[in-house]
């Protein structure tokens, strides 16, 4: 299975963004670890893990503790061996889609399109401070047609790294 991972730090010079490798990592820990060494000192890290164009999972420390994470679908931790390191012992969100989907104004459209197979996991919330509350967080990445790569981009825009993420995928 093939994966792009893009950290995005938040320092006391803002945000800063570097693609990540993750070959050879054993376990969630270590993955985190890697997070850290990106910049030991910031205050907000984040690491976006994209697979296969179906998968999303979301990865944050804050001080570069207290790791929370997320997925977009918990097949990603059957069908690889990163799914499974990242998203294996982790819970489904409070949230569902449907509610998440209903809980913002207007949503009959957009409960329409979101993919009746998505089944996310972790915590939905762990993005909310930053401007992402847990319903667009999940309704993000249960809208049908969305790729890994449009939900990042929408996500990084939303928490204010936007632009840093878009001149890293273009680099």
């Amino acid at each position: 299975m093939s994966y792009v991972a893009a950290a995005a730090v938040r320092g006391k010079d803002g945000w800063s963004v570097a693609d990540l490798d993750l070959a050879g990592v054993a376990d969630v820990e270590a993955v985190a670890d890697r997070l850290r060494d990106v910049d030991p000192d910031a205050d907000v890290s984040l690491l976006f893990v994209e697979a296969d164009d179906t998968y999303l999972a979301i990865l944050r420390l804050d001080q570069g503790e207290n790791l929370r994470i997320f997925g977009s679908d918990s097949a990603f931790a059957q069908e690889s061996r990163l799914g499974a390191l990242l998203l294996g012992d982790i819970e489904p969100p409070a949230l569902e889609i449907d509610e998440a989907v209903s809980a913002v104004e207007g949503e009959e459209a957009e409960l329409s399109t979101a993919d009746p197979e998505v089944d996310p996991v972790g915590d939905a919330d762990l993005l909310a401070d930053l401007g992402v509350p847990a319903h667009v967080l999940l309704q993000t990445c249960a809208r049908n047609g969305m790729l890994p790569s449009d939900c990042t981009a929408e996500i990084a825009r939303l928490v204010g790294c936007g632009d840093e993420m878009e001149e890293l995928r273009e680099a």
